[in-house]
């Protein structure tokens, strides 16, 4: 029998447990870069936190889009040709990191703090959608009679 290491899928994988629906999306199929460096934080019950190590990227540089189910967050660095690097260990290599987001998960901020974006990310469900309690009423069937009558009796 094989084992399957599924880390990969789930660390980009925000707000659901869905493993198997993950297989359908193509774009894990293919290799992944793993630039930037990020983690994935669970700040409450229905909060979470992307930090995504951008050092050496501007917040000008960077580019966030939601789409339904999808965060995709790009950085592109301008080049500057005025100078010449003897060592370059800062990378400045664009990206394109893509983020699998459930249903109802949504971008509340996004903020720049010393060289970490950090994506603030919410799940929403709709009123008809959350668990609610349904009360049980008595009805006037048999059981509603009997009952009847035996407080007549007592």
């Amino acid at each position: 029998m094989r084992h399957y290491d599924f880390t990969p899928l789930t660390r980009s994988s925000i707000g659901f447990d869905h493993l198997f629906d993950l297989f359908n999306n193509s774009r894990l199929h293919g290799g992944e870069d793993h630039y930037p460096p990020y983690d994935i934080v669970r700040v409450g019950a229905d909060s979470y936190r992307i930090a995504l190590a951008v050092a050496g990227f501007a917040p000008e540089n960077l580019a966030i889009t939601a789409q339904q189910n999808l965060l995709t967050i790009v950085g592109r660095r301008p080049v500057n040709g005025d100078h010449q690097y003897l060592h370059q260990g800062i990378s400045a290599q664009p990206f394109e990191r893509s983020f699998s987001l459930a249903d109802h998960v949504e971008v509340v901020a996004a903020t720049y703090d010393n060289g970490l974006l950090l994506v603030d990310l919410v799940r929403r469900l709709p009123e008809a959608m959350k668990p609610r309690r349904i009360e049980i009423g008595v009805g006037a069937g048999k059981g509603a009679k009997a009952k009847a009558g035996q407080s007549k009796v007592a």
